[in-house]
């Protein structure tokens, strides 16, 4: 909880405000300095990167590093409210029933006193799109359920966030699939902020985004590939698991699931092998691991179950090398992807293996050897590994 205590020690104003212009101030000297140094190949993080991606990485990095110093620094859409525009449909999703939470499920949300609620959701359509809302599925066409990444602790499911670069990629490449739609999961917090919504908040909020798409809108879960990335892969693969270990005959397994660097040991396990992605990969990422939102995020997702859920828990650490006995029978085809230069490389890789071993080759890997995490949300300066991947995924999809 220490860690914690150190999370956004500038977060109150005027000490924002006046921290972020210092580092407006500063990026006039910093920027030109780390644009000069990355000019020899062998100064940079990754010798094969261009001059061009590896300023744009550590531009992205030092972003990313702001918030464990004043917080979240853009606001964005959350469980609250139905944020409207033009070029998507939002939508009301009603909470799930209380009969279809059971099991290990109904003991943690009892024990981190959470239930399900009413939640806005939004959906993209193909560019130039004739599908009215909600209308019934054309023959041959997959609906995309996505969860967002974000820690569990920031970004939206809004299609204004950056994560929604994922679901256009794949609209863009993806033949069968003319229409994806994201559910606002609740977010976690704890201390300095209010604590709030721990796990199985987000796990119940995705059961309620399936719901309403096949018990509201009658789609087959056979035509519903569940995409997660970062951790909306984690909960992608917690939502999948419950599915199986607890049949409901109403809510059966979707028929994919693709995973896109998901965060799935949120544990300690893949970091005492000093050669490991973990520390190797702490260059050339533009996560890390050490910093104060890491533990931040981790200690507000696993709230009452405490740290040792991180190490031992299925549902939230599915890759942990100190789980052996760890199933995935039951789960259906999937797509797995992982940068070469993140730092959660070696915990995915795990999971492809773990995953392998129970339903073989359903379970594809694809690791894109210069990119950072989440990269296929980058159209900026991931190319052209971002396309080669969402080119596997569609030709995976056709082969469903």
């Amino acid at each position: 909880m220490a860690a914690t205590m150190q999370y956004a020690p500038y977060r109150h104003q005027p000490l924002k405000a006046t921290y972020l212009l210092f580092e407006l101030i500063t990026a006039l000297v910093r920027v030109p300095y780390w644009a000069l140094i990355t000019l020899p190949p062998s100064w940079r993080p990754q010798k094969s990167w261009s001059w061009k991606r590896t300023l744009q990485i550590r531009l992205v990095r030092h972003f990313s590093l702001l918030s464990a110093k004043v917080g979240p620094i853009l606001v964005s859409p959350n469980h609250l409210a139905l944020v409207s525009g033009v070029g998507y449909h939002g939508v009301w999703a009603e909470p799930i029933e209380s009969e279809a939470v059971v099991g290990k499920l109904k003991v943690w949300a009892s024990a981190a006193d959470v239930a399900p609620v009413r939640l806005p959701g939004y959906w993209l359509h193909k560019p130039g799109s004739t599908i009215e809302l909600e209308a019934p599925l054309m023959p041959g066409e997959k609906i995309v359920y996505a969860l967002h990444g974000g820690a569990y602790t920031r970004l939206s499911a809004h299609p204004s966030d950056l994560t929604a670069g994922i679901a256009r990629g794949l609209l863009e490449r993806v033949d069968s699939v003319h229409r994806t739609f994201s559910i606002e999961y609740r977010l976690s917090s704890t201390t300095p902020y209010p604590v709030a919504n721990p796990f199985p908040t987000a796990l119940l909020d995705a059961l309620t985004g399936y719901n309403y798409l096949v018990n509201t809108l009658h789609i087959s879960p056979s035509d519903i590939i569940v995409e997660g990335d970062s951790a909306g892969g984690n909960l992608a693969l917690a939502f999948i698991r419950y599915l199986v270990e607890y049949p409901n005959p109403t809510l059966p397994v979707p028929g994919a699931l693709l995973l896109l660097s998901p965060w799935c040991d949120l544990g300690t396990s893949h970091a005492q092998d000093p050669g490991s992605s973990y520390f190797t990969c702490r260059k050339t990422d533009y996560i890390d691991t050490r910093s104060f939102t890491y533990a931040y995020s981790t200690h507000a997702f696993v709230g009452p179950l405490g740290l040792g859920a991180a190490e031992m828990n299925p549902y939230i650490s599915p890759a942990s090398t100190r789980i052996s006995n760890i199933s995935f029978a039951g789960f259906p085809p999937t797509f797995i992807s992982a940068g070469g230069a993140e730092i959660l490389r070696d915990s995915v890789r795990t999971l492809y293996q773990k995953m392998a071993k129970h339903i073989g080759e359903q379970v594809r890997y694809l690791e894109a050897k210069d990119s950072v995490h989440d990269y296929v949300v980058f159209s900026s300066f991931q190319e052209p590994e971002r396309g080669m991947t969402l080119t596997a995924i569609a030709e995976w999809v056709a082969s469903l």
